[in-house]
């Protein structure tokens, strides 16, 4: 038997045998493994604005009974595992958009701060921006949805945002910083807001249901998380998305469940009522949402989905 070999095959051969001796026979990765993740912030634009999500970090709440009730426990654990959700630990994220409008710089609620109540992994916003670029001292103003808030002042009390004024519910301030209270269940939610907010009460600016309190944010009043919790709809160049704080803590439960109430709240059948009433406006509106506890960066819509809703994430902008 003759072999029709030619001299280029044999040149071909030796050299995938040559290679082949050189890694063993087959290739395999060598490089080490990183442990790193990418960095906890997002950018889009609105209209002629610049928003960037800031994190304050994961904030677990742990197993959903007596958290979510009114709804028995087996049908929570099971709204979450058919969601591919953890049923025994439910964590939430903590989402902060800022607002470059060109003429400010808005930075909507601010995190835990140094409050370890929900774990370590809270209270990294300020590292958060540090990684996007943005400097605490170029805040020129503090939005807060409400009063349970941390991330105002460091560990010293010393106010992280120098050159920023502060926005918030004449309500809720009243009742937060109320030292009369500091003998309730409510102590260490007093203790918390008197911390952060007392230190900069020469700055703060209270503003009404209604009202356009700086250019393009308009304050929407959504009581029950707390007597004063707002919403806020943010506004610029003809693009709009309604900032919802503390309004839905959860993307499935209390949305697929409205009516279904959250051990946090103040008065929790008010909280319910108000998420029925604004979710139906915004999903009547097609108004895109950003919120403050949805999985990352907890920008997309809510659309009606039988007696509760959807949310449906947006697609991350990739600016080029």
């Amino acid at each position: 038997m003759t072999l029709n070999v030619s001299r280029r095959s044999l040149l071909a051969l030796g050299a995938g045998l040559g290679a082949s001796t050189i890694l063993g026979g087959t290739a395999e990765a060598r490089a080490p493994k990183l442990g790193t993740q990418t960095p906890y912030w997002h950018r889009f634009t609105l209209g002629d604005a610049e928003v960037t999500v800031v994190s304050d970090g994961p904030l677990p709440l742990g197993d959903p009974s007596g958290t979510f009730t009114g709804v028995p426990k087996e049908e929570v654990k099971k709204m979450l595992s058919d969601n591919f959700l953890s049923p025994d630990n439910v964590v939430l994220e903590q989402n902060s958009p800022i607002v470059n409008t060109g003429d400010k710089l808005i930075l909507f609620d601010t995190g835990m701060g140094t409050s370890k109540a929900f774990g370590p992994t809270t209270g990294r916003q300020q590292k958060s921006m540090k990684e996007a670029g943005i400097k605490p001292e170029d805040i020129d103003a503090v939005v807060l949805s409400h009063a349970h808030i941390g991330g105002i002042v460091d560990a010293d009390n010393k106010p992280l945002f120098p050159n920023a004024q502060y926005y918030i519910a004449q309500s809720d301030l009243d009742f937060w910083t109320d030292e009369g209270k500091m003998g309730s269940p409510l102590k260490d939610f007093i203790v918390h807001a008197r911390k952060n907010l007392l230190p900069v009460r020469d700055r703060i600016v209270f503003f009404k249901d209604g009202q356009e309190f700086l250019p393009g944010v308009q304050a929407i009043a959504a009581p029950g998380h707390t007597v004063g919790h707002t919403i806020f709809m943010v506004s610029s160049g003809g693009k709009s998305f309604a900032f919802l704080g503390d309004l839905s803590h959860h993307a499935v439960l209390l949305l697929e469940r409205p009516r279904m109430e959250f051990s946090y709240d103040t008065d929790p059948k008010q909280a319910a009522a108000s998420r029925v009433k604004l979710l139906e406006m915004l999903a009547a509106n097609k108004t895109p949402v950003m919120s403050y506890h949805f999985a990352w960066p907890g920008y997309g819509h809510v659309a009606k989905a039988g007696e509760g809703f959807h949310y449906y994430p947006e697609p991350m902008q990739m600016n080029l």
